[in-house]
């Protein structure tokens, strides 16, 4: 690495620390990744996201661990439908490994030492009763036994946990009002309460990259829809299609995004929060809510969403006529058949620019991330059409955009085309973004 090459890193880091801080993000680690090489590397990294203001819970499985203490009891175990079939008998063992490992834990997130990236990082680390269960019950004719799945998550204690900065620790265990506990699967503990919470974000480690296509190599993105064709054609196998499934029920329940990646890369954790590509695999709802290229039918959506602006001034006024010729300029932001947000993308080929325009909010949704998903859409755009910069025309919202990378430009930086059509009496701000 250059010596300013981190300089250069870490400026650009800073809208997505921004972006995430105060926001809730549940990573899901595993028994494998806990038993692997790269662990107190991801230590470091959930330390450094939680002392970033990232609200962290850490729901962790115990698979080895628990096979481990098993074996040397001498006790079988069997598995069905991807679940361990837990014997009332062998209960206080699988509470014995998984009690063992949040202890392992705890120690290793409260590690401060001198010339390490956790010195004086005081991070506190709380974990307790938070998951109830219930029991599996009886599949294919096979009793689970003391196997359980979520029932309800005491979101009010973990929320109160996170506004005083602590790290939440999710064992892989529910507890139900009779007083029985049940070993769960920690994908399923991951999922639930990163529904329940409403999270930003789930974060789920495997062994590979992320989610992996017939060529090994790796996928970028998928959508809910798109991940579940996968799943169905059984083009994900085994427990790489649990992690999927989790991911896939977290997006449709609510959670914006889940992302795969892995728990063998040292900082993976980092590069898939704080650079724009990512490390694994981003999975996104789509039923919910979608951002895409807009159709004629959403024409009558897009004029309900812009002519509260237009009539204040903010935006240029647009016929319905305009908008039927330049629809395919634009995308929008759909939530349950609403358009709910939608911009344009007007491409300068001889300058290798592109303008920004007609960007609009449902003012419902402007603190939800509506508008940065619709920003990263037209970036992702721009580059495929070879656009080097964008700009945006402004005259209310510089600071949004300022925030976001944009830099104030003279109004002669325009090209030739724009500038020529330049409303002097608007006295827009011009606003440059490098995409390069």
């Amino acid at each position: 690495m250059k010596s300013n090459d981190w300089v250069h890193s870490f400026r650009h880091s800073s809208p997505y620390i921004n972006a995430h801080r105060g926001r809730t993000v549940v990573l899901t680690i595993g028994g494998d990744a806990i038993a692997g090489d790269n662990l107190i590397n991801i230590i470091h990294d959930i330390t450094l996201l939680s002392s970033l203001g990232v609200r962290l819970v850490v729901a962790f499985g115990a698979r080895p661990q628990i096979q481990a203490r098993l074996d040397s009891a001498g006790q079988s175990s069997s598995f069905h439908r991807g679940l361990r079939v837990t014997r009332e008998h062998q209960l206080p063992l699988v509470l014995e490994a998984i009690g063992g490992l949040r202890s392992y834990l705890e120690s290793q997130l409260s590690m401060g030492l001198v010339n390490s990236p956790m010195h004086n990082a005081r991070i506190r680390v709380s974990s307790g009763n938070y998951v109830a269960a219930r029991p599996v019950g009886v599949l294919d004719g096979v009793d689970f036994g003391y196997t359980g799945r979520v029932r309800r998550v005491d979101v009010t204690g973990i929320e109160k946990l996170l506004e005083l900065g602590h790290i939440v620790l999710l064992p892989p265990l529910g507890y139900s009002p009779t007083g029985d506990a049940f070993n769960l699967s920690y994908e399923d503990v991951g999922s639930q309460v990163a529904a329940a919470l409403q999270a930003e974000k789930l974060i789920i480690f495997t062994g590979h990259q992320g989610v992996l296509d017939e060529q090994d190599g790796l996928i970028r993105e998928l959508t809910v829809r798109q991940a579940s064709e996968r799943l169905a054609a059984n083009q994900v196998s085994g427990h790489d299609a649990d992690l999927l499934r989790a991911a896939c029920d977290a997006c449709v329940k609510g959670v914006r995004r889940a992302h795969i990646i892995s728990y063998n890369t040292d900082g993976a954790l980092l590069e898939e929060l704080f650079t724009r590509d990512g490390s694994g695999t981003l999975v996104s709802g789509d039923h919910y809510e979608q951002i895409r290229q807009a159709r004629v039918e959403d024409i009558g959506g897009i004029v309900e969403l812009i002519q509260p602006l237009e009539e204040q001034g903010i935006l240029v006024r647009r016929s319905r006529e305009l908008l039927e010729t330049e629809i395919d300029r634009f995308v929008v932001a759909e939530r349950d058949g609403t358009i709910v947000g939608c911009a344009a993308l007007y491409h300068y080929p001889q300058e290798q620019a592109g303008e920004l325009s007609c960007f609009a909010v449902n003012p419902s949704y402007r603190r939800a991330g509506r508008g940065d998903d619709i920003l990263a859409m037209v970036e992702k755009l721009a580059r495929g059409q070879g656009i080097e910069r964008l700009f945006v025309l402004t005259t209310q919202t510089e600071h949004w955009f300022r925030e976001r990378g944009f830099q104030l430009a003279p109004v002669e930086s325009l090209p030739g085309p724009k500038l020529a059509s330049y409303n002097t009496q608007r006295n827009s701000k011009v606003f440059v973004k490098a995409l390069t």
